[in-house]
């Protein structure tokens, strides 16, 4: 689905020497661009073929029609004689000529010399070179094919019939034979048609032997018409029909002779084919079609084995108009006349489909008509057709208002115009043909390009004069020299229709046209776009990129300087000429302005001067708006030529200041590689041709073959569905949901669960489909799937914010629960928007069974009742608006695992309904039946008794097992054993004082089995077992309650003696000295005993007290004694751990060194370069164990991987059993740090060392103090420093000799502590610091 636009047609008069001249023959330098033609009077002609820069930013240099001197050299022949066949030899820079006499002269361009390299009898008739230049072909006048190399050596010589023996038998009294010569693009082979008369057969000729390789069968060959296409797929000729009074035939053969298609040439039957051609890269073959009163350059296209004739170029048959594709630009086609005027026509692709997604294919005299939003109907068939007088050249569509307006210009010239009705009413059209007729006007468009419609009654269109000397006597006549300064004008046409058109019908006739403006130009256009946001006005891009606006109100073109447009218009204008250029509506900064977008031939793709992407084959705009009057584009889309496809926010381009390089990561996900960020296109070569706007969200991409395909992006579908959300359209996103099997969370996590239940009744009445939503309400979850499936797609709006008033009224008790709140607002939606019926009831059943937790209870109880009406027997219609019980049942069961139903209906103490759901649910009536005749039997409080204890109701079970009596006491204390948590119900449930005893003693007797002996205790108390009360205190350790509670039993004051010293031994043994200590000053009177404990826990300030107290001097030497001893163990303690950690930051340097200098060199041989992807990080795991000692390969085997998986259990296993520091093991750094922060002091070591200091200095001791706080000092510091130093190494990956060492951060640290600071200061006494 596209179309050949003409985009400019520079051309050129040569300066002919003599009257009467005419040019005769052609040849391509392809290298140097250059064009030579032989004329009837011996002239050589060299042109230059108009080029564009590499950066495209200089315009065509045959733009201006004011004529450059030619090149112009005549070659000198015999009297007589003259040029009929020339082709240049690349290799030798030269021309090779042939004359009409049979002369073959090579004439060297450079030097301009001829030279005369062989003589042929009956004249030369063709030359051809082969694809590589080595040889040449040339036929002869009587029938002879020689070929020849570059060194004039004949490798063979042939007639071009193979039945004719030679020359001799050739009749050179008769006129010349004709005969044509094609070669394959790979040299191997070429084909010939030639014969006395008209060709018969078409003979294809080995390259080395000279050989016939096949014929064709007999058939009427048009001329020399022949040409091989350069893929090598197959021969055109042209077949002659008139004797059956038929148009000519082009047919194509195969390389074995064979027939392979055709079709015919929509032209007279008197019609004859001159030339066939095809372009370098096969994709166009034209042809040279000359009838009574025209001659006309046709060109196809293939597309699914239908040829489309896309061009047509009209000449008067006394030009004489001959033609030649570029040979190395496949869109060029060069055309020259016998007067010497030479044309280049300058095609481009441009897609058939339009904004408003209908296609619109030339074929032809017909343009088929589909719109795609009906229906994808694969080419060459189409929905309709219009039908035209003669070929379309161009065509142009508008639609506004409900009608659509189509422009099409003939290759005669003229314009039709056609009203068509709304697209959404053409399906009354399908396989109807609309014949359409010619506007009325006083003018012909000769050599129209660009046809646009800038209103839907004028039209802009872009030409040039046809016929140089016109152009020139009427630029001498005119009074204004740049009224004529340009062969290209603007023509602005004016339509009028003077039928009165019915709604809903085509308008194809009774239109005027007349031209309400034409202005001059002083540069070749490059295209026009009509400017949607500006009524009657439209953009122009000139070559070279420059863009200008059209403005029909003021019949004036306003340049666009860049200089001029600081902020409306900065981005109009191209770097390079953009053949594909598109304007298009964009939201920036809240207003919509137009865009211009252009693809130059190189493939970059701008915005106005910014570059967006290098790597373009295609674009095409998508916009998400639904039901807006004016299309505002919100996405692009391009297509690159590693066959990928990228959807890029249009706004995201204009928030960027910079270039937006859309495929600048290609490199890093070749093909076939999935990415979110693209698209991989299925099949190389396809293109964009067009897109479904709005909820259809479709792309359409045809392929080289000719196929469409049409694809559904993930992110348009989602920005498509977040676009129905935002505007509250449930039901088509709905449809959209379904139709591309998008996760239903989606419509409820985009704008949060908590607006969405604010919503839910417009949900249910939107969608209005029953089955729909239950199919919805079976897919929420609870979790936000949403964002984590499409969060690379689409952007989720913040969801934080807190719930309304009315939104927890709503919910009530559900509040943090997605899926109960959601289902309970649909579920409240369906009882209040939609009519009871038994679907209506299944969704709500469906609703109650989808919360989480499952609210069967209520499902159940909703069954229950449309059970009992079906038991009353009545047949009203109020039973008829509910399914069945059975059916309602089934459908619960289906979805809810079916024991989960049966322990729900057994909790509602319902037997029948219980029974029932297990035959539903299929379950053995010889496991069920029994048991519920068991329940059946008991009496109502105990079956809820029993139901509750199997369903683990034990609340329930309880209440029941209470309201059944006294008699049923002692299994409920079992009940209580059992499950403990019930002891606060019951205390509530029974008033009886001695049954609360028996329940308080029970829950302490449980305490006391789960160790919490304080709470048994206390227990104890409210039920008065003061005697276990007692045993709990002592087994918690609690001196202060047992003697409470031994108040409480009124023990003589032996028996609180006694105890107390029982207490005394079972303190000390437990580790609780200081307890002791106070047991046996306060109940045992024993001060000895109650010092030595004091000292034994390290009280030494209370022990010295109790000495003093009671005057005991000899407790206070017991003292002294004893807190000499402890100071002189610390002192060696400390020095002892502080030459330990000396050792251990040594170690940890020395190991952190040697594994830093061992990874360095291991980076420095590279050795991970080579490692596979699969492998790195097993290798990087491999690295992380290696010590500082370990000699191991980074080369890995089966053994070393094994060897170093059971090494990690085995580390897994020491760090559970907290093992010693191995030398040399991997994980050694961190076992050293871990040491080091381990050595730190404890908060009770503080507190005994700041007790003993104390203790010193009152007892006189102050020079012993201050060694043990020296000492202290010195390990507390260099403990903190080495900390420091090993957190400040570890992350580090270089270790400095002078700066990370013990006694610098020694330094550093009292640098920074020079006082005593909060943490410091816990301990130290101010007095024994030194000075």
């Amino acid at each position: 689905m596209k179309n050949l636009r003409l985009v400019t047609r520079p051309s050129q008069q040569l300066q002919l020497q003599l009257d009467g001249e005419t040019l005769v023959a052609s040849a391509f330098d392809a290298e140097r661009r250059r064009a030579f033609f032989a004329s009837s009077a011996n002239f050589i002609y060299t042109v230059n073929l108009p080029t564009t820069s590499a950066l495209g930013q200089q315009p065509l240099q045959w733009s201006k029609f004011s004529t450059p001197n030619s090149d112009v050299e005549e070659v000198v022949l015999d009297p007589g004689d003259c040029i009929v066949a020339m082709d240049y030899l690349m290799e030798r820079e030269s021309l090779l000529l042939g004359s009409s006499a049979g002369c073959l002269l090579l004439y060297n361009v450079e030097e301009k010399t001829t030279q005369v390299v062989g003589r042929l009898e009956g004249g030369v008739s063709t030359i051809a070179s082969s694809p590589d230049g080595a040889l040449i072909s040339v036929t002869t006048g009587f029938g002879q094919l020689l070929v020849i190399t570059q060194d004039w050596e004949v490798l063979f010589e042939t007639s071009l019939d193979p039945q004719n023996a030679g020359p001799d038998e050739i009749d050179s009294s008769g006129g010349q034979i004709q005969s044509a010569i094609s070669w394959r693009g790979d040299g191997k082979f070429f084909a010939t048609l030639g014969g006395c008369s008209d060709p018969t057969k078409l003979i294809i000729w080995e390259r080395e032997s000279g050989k016939v390789h096949s014929s064709s069968d007999t058939k009427t060959f048009m001329g020399p018409s022949l040409d091989w296409m350069p893929s090598g797929a197959k021969v055109a000729t042209a077949h002659d029909r008139r004797t059956e009074g038929k148009c000519p035939l082009i047919v194509f053969y195969e390389k074995n002779g064979l027939e392979r298609s055709y079709f015919p040439v929509d032209e007279p039957a008197e019609a004859a084919i001159q030339g066939l051609k095809w372009n370098c890269n096969s994709e166009l073959l034209a042809a040279l079609v000359s009838s009574c009163q025209y001659d006309v350059i046709k060109i196809w296209s293939c597309s699914n084995n239908h040829w489309y004739l896309k061009h047509e170029l009209r000449y008067a048959k006394k030009e004489g108009v001959k033609f030649s594709w570029d040979p190395t630009k496949p869109l060029h086609l060069i055309c020259w006349t016998l007067g010497g005027q030479v044309i280049m026509h300058r095609f481009a692709w441009t897609t058939a489909v339009t904004e408003t997604s209908i296609a619109l294919v030339i074929d032809g005299s017909r343009i088929h008509v589909t719109p795609l939003n009906l229906g994808l109907v694969p080419p060459p068939m189409s929905l309709f057709h219009l039908a035209f007088p003669c070929a379309v050249n161009e065509v142009s569509f508008v639609s506004n208002n409900m009608k659509n307006h189509l422009a099409a210009y003939l290759s005669n010239g003229s314009l039709c115009v056609v009203e068509l009705p709304a697209a959404d009413t053409w399906e009354e059209f399908e396989g109807n043909g609309i014949s359409v007729e010619p506007c009325c006007s006083d003018f012909t468009l000769d050599n129209c390009m660009h046809l646009t419609w800038i209103d839907t009654r004028t039209l802009i269109s872009i030409c040039c004069y046809s016929d140089y000397s016109t152009l020139m006597r009427s630029s001498e006549t005119s009074n204004h020299v740049d009224r004529h300064d340009s062969l290209f004008f603007v023509n602005e046409i004016e339509l009028k229709c003077s039928e009165d058109s019915l709604p809903g019908s085509v308008s194809s006739s009774g239109w005027q046209a007349r031209v309400s403006n034409k202005m001059n130009l002083d540069s070749s256009v490059v295209g026009v776009c009509q400017n949607s946001a500006k009524k009657g006005s439209a953009f122009i891009q000139f070559s070279g990129g420059r863009v200008v606006e059209y403005c029909s109100s003021l019949n004036l073109l306003r340049m666009c300087a860049p200089a001029q447009l600081i902020d409306v218009s900065s981005d109009y204008g191209f770097p390079a000429s953009c053949p594909w250029m598109n304007v298009v509506l964009c939201h920036d900064n809240g207003t919509v302005k137009p865009l211009l977008f252009g693809l130059d031939d190189s493939s970059k793709l701008y915005m106005g001067q910014r570059l967006l992407s290098n790597n373009c084959s295609s674009f095409t705009f998508y916009s998400s708006a639904y039901g807006a009057t004016e299309r505002v584009m919100t996405h692009l889309l391009v297509t690159t030529k590693q066959d990928l496809l990228f959807i890029v926010d249009v706004n995201n381009i204009l928030l960027k200041n910079g270039e937006v390089i859309i495929d600048s990561h290609v490199s890093s996900h070749p093909r076939g590689n999935q990415s979110k960020e693209h698209i991989t296109v299925w099949e190389k070569g396809a293109k964009l041709v067009g897109v479904l706007h709005g909820d259809e969200a479709a792309v359409i991409m045809q392929t080289i073959r000719g196929n469409l395909e049409c694809t559904y992006p993930r992110k348009l579908v989602l920005v498509s569905i977040v676009q129905a959300l935002v505007q509250r359209r449930f039901r088509d996103a709905m449809d959209m949901v379904r139709r591309h099997r998008i996760d239903f969370n989606i419509m409820v996590d985009y704008c949060g669960w908590n607006v969405f239940v604010k919503s839910a009744a417009d949900f249910v009445k939107q969608v209005n489909n029953l089955s729909h939503i239950t199919e919805f309400v079976c897919s929420i979850k609870n979790d936000n799937v949403s964002s984590k499936l499409y969060t690379a797609y689409i952007s989720f709006p913040d969801q934080c914010a807190t719930l309304t008033a009315d939104t927890e009224s709503l919910l009530g008790s559900f509040i943090g629960n997605k899926v109960t709140s959601v289902l309970m607002a649909i579920r409240k939606a369906l009882e209040e928007e939609i009519e009871e019926s038994p679907s209506r009831e299944l969704c709500i059943l469906t609703t109650l069974a989808r919360s989480e937790p499952p609210l069967l209870e209520e499902a159940l109880s909703r069954i229950k009742t449309i059970r009992e009406l079906e038991l009353l027997g009545l047949d009203d219609a109020r039973r008829k608006l509910y399914p069945s019980a059975e059916e309602s049942l089934k459908h619960l069961l289906w979805l809810t695992e079916p024991e989960a139903v049966f322990s729900a209906a057994l909790g509602l103490y319902d037997l029948n309904l219980t029974a029932i759901v297990a035959l539903n649910s299929q379950k053995d009536p010889k496991e069920f039946l029994p048991f519920l005749k068991s329940l059946e039997s008991l009496p109502s409080a105990i079956m809820r008794y029993k139901i509750d204890l199997r369903l683990g109701r034990y609340d329930s079970a309880l209440k029941n097992i209470v309201s059944a009596g006294d008699e049923y006491h002692e299994e409920c204390m079992k009940l209580l054993i059992a499950n403990p948590q019930l002891f606060p119900l019951a205390l509530q449930l029974f008033t009886d004082p001695d049954k609360r005893h028996q329940i308080l003693e029970a829950w302490a007797d449980h305490l006391s089995e789960e160790k919490c002996f304080g709470d048994a205790a206390l227990t104890y108390q409210c039920c008065s077992s003061y005697q276990k009360s007692l045993k709990a205190y002592r087994a918690c350790g609690d001196w202060r309650g047992v003697f409470m509670v031994a108040g409480l039993l009124k023990l003589k004051d032996e028996e609180i003696v006694q105890l107390a010293h029982e207490l005394c031994d079972e303190f000390q043994e437990l580790g609780k000295p200081g307890d002791a200590a106070r047991i046996a000053l306060e109940y045992c009177s024993d001060v000895d005993r109650g010092v030595s404990y004091y000292i034994t826990a390290r009280e030494w300030e209370e022990a010295l007290r109790v000495a003093f107290m009671r005057s005991r001097q000899d407790l206070v030497e017991t003292v002294r004694a004893a807190a000499l001893e402890c100071a002189a163990s610390l002192i060696s303690e400390y020095q002892e751990g502080l030459l330990k950690v000396g050792k251990y930051v040594a170690r940890y340097v020395a190991v952190r060194q040697r594994r830093l200098s061992l990874a360095a060199k291991l980076q420095s041989e590279d050795r991970f370069m080579d490692v596979e992807d699969d492998n790195i990080s097993e290798v990087s795991t491999s690295f992380s164990e290696m010590s500082a000692y370990t000699t191991r390969s980074t080369k890995e085997s089966s053994a070393s991987v094994i060897s170093s998986t059971a090494s990690k259990s085995r580390g897994a296993r020491r760090q559970k059993k907290g093992g010693k520091i191995r030398a040399g093991s991997p994980g050694e750094e961190m076992a050293l740090v871990e040491h080091l922060k381990g050595m730190a002091l404890t908060g009770s070591a503080q507190k005994e060392l700041k007790s003993l200091l104390v203790a010193l200095l009152q007892l006189g001791k102050e020079e012993i103090a201050r060694q043990v706080q020296q000492a202290a000092d010195s390990f507390e510091v260099s403990q903190r420093a080495a900390v420091k130093l090993a957190e400040d190494t570890v992350s580090d990956n270089k270790i400095d000799e002078n700066a990370h060492t013990l006694e610098h951060y020694v330094r550093l640290l009292r640098a920074e502590e020079p006082g005593y600071s909060e943490e410091t200061a816990s301990w130290r006494i101010r007095a024994l610091s030194p000075p």
